[in-house]
């Protein structure tokens, strides 16, 4: 019988929805809220799902996969186990349902001048000239880039397209467009159909010149670390609006700001920062064109029952020795 050992804190629903899979597969939930492992804590688990404790060799010498709770895995190249066999398995497309939403309400909250609202209703008056204050950038007919086209990229592109929307994308393998990870039923891209030209990673000046909006969905590796610097920035048209849902590492935060107050651009809508939570003296909290939320676009009331899902389909394929959902490819680091 396979011992799987589950860190996450699910239900127990959650847990006999794992126990449905195979009267071959033994689960043990041990709850980890630690974000290391237990020096005492040693398992003969051939799977794990884990949230953020990682196992070394020593503590869990008999592991062939681990399941992750999240969709990014930068945390884990450091690692003992990125150097050993174990198969690791992501969480990447649970999420795309909410971030796809999110993205779009920073879209339409910058077309149609949100903060604005906002701040009229604090000053308890509406402006004289309302109709120039208040007209709005219609979607239907600009241009979006979106850089990553992944499961995040995918749901915005479909939501994007309702919208009557150009879509251009950057992808890292433009032989294969099709997505080959996990999808929920109904969202994203699956055939990778939907945008109206695609670029290559090097390309992305290119493709930044011609959008009105752009959307950084990237993973974060060594090949994307910093990769929104200056000359990214300068090539954007100066009514762009970012929209950076990734990771705060893949933009050179300083020449972000510096796009922001110089005009380069012509503002942000930011979840993610170079350092969280973001500091009480960063510049972005008194920027009136950068919109900020504190990490918050991947969290959704059904993140767990997606996960639960993605894991016992992922379980029934390993049982059935066929390959994995979301396998982690250690070279590109996603």
């Amino acid at each position: 019988m396979t011992h799987v050992l589950v860190t996450a804190p699910f239900s127990a629903a959650h847990i006999d929805r794992l126990r449905e899979v195979s009267p071959d597969l033994r689960i043990e939930q041990v709850v980890l809220s630690e974000r290391q492992w237990p020096e005492s804590m040693t398992t003969d688990a051939e799977i794990l799902y884990s949230v953020s404790a990682v196992p070394a060799p020593e503590h869990a010498p008999a592991l062939r996969w681990m399941q992750v709770h999240w969709a990014g895995v930068d945390h884990l190249p450091d690692l003992p186990i990125w150097q050993s066999n174990v198969l690791i398995t992501s969480a990447s497309g649970i999420h795309a349902p909410n971030m796809g939403q999110y993205v779009m309400t920073q879209i339409l909250g910058w077309a149609h001048r949100v903060p604005s609202w906002y701040a009229m209703r604090a000053q308890e008056q509406w402006p004289e000239k309302r109709w120039k204050k208040f007209v709005p950038a219609e979607l239907r007919g600009a241009t979006l880039g979106i850089l990553g086209y992944g499961s995040i990229g995918r749901e915005v592109a479909r939501l994007a397209k309702a919208f009557g929307m150009r879509i251009l994308v950057t992808k890292h393998n433009l032989r294969r467009i099709e997505d080959q990870g996990y999808t929920p039923e109904g969202t994203g891209d699956p055939a990778g159909v939907l945008p109206d030209r695609y670029y290559p990673p090097e390309a992305t000046g290119s493709m930044v010149a011609e959008c009105d909006y752009v959307v950084i969905a990237l993973p974060l590796t060594t090949a994307t670390r910093g990769a929104i610097g200056e000359s990214i920035l300068h090539q954007m048209r100066p009514h762009c609006f970012l929209v950076n849902v990734a990771r705060g590492a893949v933009v050179d935060e300083q020449a972000l700001i510096k796009a922001l107050r110089k005009g380069w651009i012509a503002g942000a809508g930011l979840d993610v920062f170079a350092e969280e939570p973001l500091p009480d003296d960063s510049p972005l909290w008194s920027l009136e064109n950068a919109i900020l939320t504190p990490h918050v676009s991947g969290f959704t009331p059904h993140y767990d029952a997606r996960a639960v899902e993605l894991f016992a389909i992922n379980l029934t394929r390993y049982v059935n020795r066929e390959s994995l959902l979301n396998l982690v490819n250690r070279d590109s680091g996603y």
